[in-house]
């Protein structure tokens, strides 16, 4: 019996669209013989949908829609569809209105739903506060349509994403009550299939694949496993679907961060999976990075309704490697880069914002700010008399940088991209409503020193981000002979104390403890707390890492920690 993953795209709330994807996508697989095909978790309404599951006419909207998909499917193919569905016993045992849900969608009608048992509630997500739990294990048999194997029963377990994340053998404990994967094996099912959503972060396919290896082997089972691909506002999803065969060998892969049609063959005589297509997986995580930033750039872009965007251009290696993500992805027609020197700026700094436009063949504008410095710097006068130069004349620069760049974004309808990485975020060297202005945040979730690291992976086969670039020291430039350094510790060192403190949560004590200075830690420590009302303000990022500036950080602003 053949069956496929649908490695769908899908866009949040596009009900019409969705389903079309579907359909395209199992007129394709039908055409190929495939008798089941599989599509991620909440295919049909995008994943994730956030409170739009709160609207009881979008629910509605989303039933209607399946039955009309269903009426429309080829008739010889079994589709699996995520959905929304309502929660019958809701209000007469107090329990979530809603279920996230797999259909299954057979000869024309919605035959049943499967629901799934494990509601995540960590990091971004936060499915409890819409769904109940299901109460069952999800199975049904299918009969294979093949000459070969005519008649014969599979009997599939249906699981969705974060069922599969609870096996206590493999992580050494359970987080929930139940174990889907258990349940399913005890009921003797011949394969399990996982419709995921499953955003990522760098690293998480490989632990992804030893996760589903080892359940394929303790239990026996192949696994077919189906995940999203695209990016919703902050959320990545790499897509990488793969199967394991019972021996815990990978019989088919789908590319990372493209839409695919994955085929599978499972054998009902043999209760095995065979081996068919393997899409190579990327080993380097500098390329995985980039690779993750350049469909986070373009479905951001593309789903907003942008077409194009701006990007102030400092000579610096930030905005030096966000204007190349943007020009890979939307085309070097779309990128505007603006360079605005001060008399601060560096001539180095401008022949190298020169030189990145030129390898990117971007189009580009020079705008001095020294008029709007001057101007600023005559209508503060009377109030700034007698103080010395300081913060707040420098952060003037970069508001007014800040300005500008929003005045062209609002005048041509373009997204204006900022560029701080997540170094800066953490520690609040960056100015509100100066460089932090935009509609993404592209790389608040790249470390300065990855910052480098994939700088040098870009320039691996020719130059794109200048030599001189990558290898000047840091500097914001906004007054005579300016690095980084002044305020900031080196960067691999304050990357390793951020790493420690933000993703580890080491208290202060232990990082000192584990050889840091005192001082410095203390200085870095206290930094990141304070800036917390920055990063409230600031436009959403990209999440890369596993401990992101975005939806799944819940710091509160005003608070006081003791050290």
């Amino acid at each position: 019996m053949k069956i496929a993953i649908a490695q769908l795209n899908s866009t949040i709330g596009d009900l019409t669209g969705n389903s079309q994807n579907i359909l395209d996508v199992a007129q394709k697989a039908a055409a190929e013989n495939v008798q089941l095909l599989l599509t991620p978790e909440l295919s049909l309404c995008g994943y994730p949908p956030r409170d739009h599951l709160l609207n009881p006419s979008f629910i509605s909207q989303m039933s209607q829609q399946l039955e009309t998909l269903a009426k429309q499917l080829p008739p010889q193919i079994s589709v699996l569809v995520g959905v929304a569905t309502i929660n019958p016993h809701a209000t007469e045992k107090g329990e979530k209105p809603l279920h996230n849900s797999i259909a299954l969608l057979e000869a024309g009608k919605v035959v049943t739903y499967f629901h799934k048992r494990l509601l995540p509630t960590y990091d971004v997500f936060d499915e409890v506060r819409y769904f109940e739990p299901g109460k069952q294990s999800n199975c049904f048999v299918i009969k294979v349509n093949s000459t070969a194997e005519k008649n014969l029963p599979i009997t599939i377990g249906v699981t969705i994403c974060e069922d599969l994340w609870n096996d206590d053998k493999f992580w050494g404990k359970r987080n929930y009550q139940h174990n889907p994967l258990e349940d399913l094996a005890t009921q003797g099912v011949d394969l399990i299939v996982n419709l995921s959503a499953s955003p990522y972060s760098v690293g998480k396919q490989k632990l992804r694949e030893s996760m589903l290896r080892h359940s394929a082997v303790n239990y026996g089972i192949p696994i077919v496993y189906a995940n999203q691909v695209g990016a919703n506002d902050d959320l990545i999803f790499d897509g990488s679907s793969i199967a394991f065969n019972r021996k815990g060998d990978i019989v088919s892969r789908g590319k990372s961060f493209q839409t695919d049609l994955i085929l599978s063959e499972f054998s009902a005589s043999e209760e095995d999976l065979k081996p068919t297509k393997i899409a190579a997986s990327i080993e380097q995580e500098d390329e995985e990075i980039w690779e993750a930033l350049v469909l986070g750039v373009k479905d951001y872009v593309r789903k907003c309704g942008f077409k194009q965007v701006v990007i102030g251009l400092s000579g610096g290696i930030d905005s030096s490697l966000v204007a190349a993500i943007a020009r890979s992805a939307l085309g070097k027609d779309n990128v505007f880069g603006v360079l605005m020197p001060s008399p601060y700026s560096s001539s180095g700094s401008i022949r190298d914002g020169e030189s990145l436009v030129n390898n990117l063949g971007i189009r580009s504008l020079t705008l001095p700010i020294e008029p709007a410095m001057k101007a600023y710097d005559q209508i503060l006068a009377p109030l700034f008399s007698g103080t010395e130069f300081g913060v707040a004349e420098e952060n003037l620069q970069s508001r007014i940088r800040g300005n500008l760049l929003m005045a062209i974004a609002n005048k041509f309808n373009y997204l204006l991209l900022s560029t701080g990485n997540k170094s800066e975020m953490a520690v609040g060297y960056c100015t509100l409503y100066g460089d932090m202005n935009g509609g993404l945040a592209v790389i608040s979730d790249v470390p300065k020193t990855r910052v480098y690291s994939i700088c040098r992976w870009l320039n691996r086969n020719q130059e794109i981000i200048p030599e001189t670039v990558i290898n000047k020291a840091p500097s914001a430039e906004l007054k005579p002979d300016q690095q980084d350094q002044d305020s900031l510790p080196p960067y691999d060192i304050l990357d390793e104390i951020l790493h420690r403190f933000i993703h580890e949560h080491q208290a202060p004590k232990q990082i000192i403890d584990a050889g840091f200075p005192s001082e410095i830690v203390k200085k870095v420590t206290n930094l990141v707390r304070k800036a917390e009302f920055k990063r409230r303000q600031a436009p959403p990022g990209l999440k890369v890492t596993d401990r992101a500036f975005g939806t799944g950080w819940r710091m509160p602003i005003a608070s006081r920690m003791e050290h």
